[in-house]
């Protein structure tokens, strides 16, 4: 009974919808559809910085790790070799020794 009464209200109304005539202009999102949208836009944008952000710096820390690893392999193969040569004063960022 209920079932039957809606399906005649859909039809009714579908019809009535298509004896009206269409006018563009009156379907569009409005002011509120382009707010909702610009909202939309900034929250993506805010998530693509901090997903950059996020991933420059796990890859630092990844590099910084890297060169850690080299020097604790160098450090480990030079106590291996013995005592290590005196720094050439001539090489760039060598220490003087007295």
């Amino acid at each position: 009974m209920f079932l039957s009464s809606a399906v005649s209200a859909l039809s009714a109304a579908v019809v009535a919808a298509e004896k009206e005539e269409f006018d563009p202009n009156t379907v569009t999102p409005g002011v509120m559809g382009f707010v909702v949208t610009f909202l939309v836009m900034i929250a993506v944008l805010l998530l693509i910085l901090d997903m950059t952000r996020r991933i420059r710096r796990t890859n630092y820390r990844a590099q910084v790790q890297e060169q850690l690893d080299a020097e604790e392999r160098a450090e480990a193969e030079g106590a291996a070799d013995g005592p290590a040569a005196p720094a050439d004063p001539a090489e760039p960022g060598a220490t003087k020794r007295d």
